[in-house]
């Protein structure tokens, strides 16, 4: 069984940054592939970004290209999420998510190629 993490949710202005974090336990951690969720009130669970398991490839939703880093660190078992230029629209619920194993250069955009999930952060965003 695999377990998700998340940390560095908060409050913060727009404009503003935060860095959200991921640790997952499994001595396998290099093979998953990881993404980043999100969800607001209201809404349905929207894709924020992916990442290979080697770290090679990354994806993102036009939303939040330019703005959103996303990152790992296999010798930590952690992967990360820089957020910069914040903006109310990104107010929501984060979560992280595994998929074991993930394929070479591959980057899962929905959420039910997934199986693990973490128990999500809050990010809100004031204006």
């Amino acid at each position: 069984q695999v377990q998700l993490v998340e940390s560095g949710g908060g409050l913060v202005q727009a404009g503003g940054s935060l860095r959200l974090s991921c640790a997952a336990s499994g001595r396998t951690f290099s093979t998953y592939a990881l993404g980043w969720f999100r969800q607001a009130p209201g809404k349905e669970r929207e894709f924020v970004a992916g990442i290979s398991w080697s770290g090679g490839r990354t994806s993102y939703p036009d939303s939040v290209k330019g703005r959103f880093t996303i990152s790992r660190d296999n010798a930590m078992n952690t992967m990360f999420l820089q957020m910069n230029k914040l903006s109310p629209e990104d107010t929501a619920v984060y979560y992280c998510a595994a998929k074991i194993p993930g394929y070479s250069g591959t980057v899962y955009v929905e959420p039910d190629r997934y199986q693990y999930w973490g128990q999500g952060t809050q990010v809100t965003v004031s204006s």
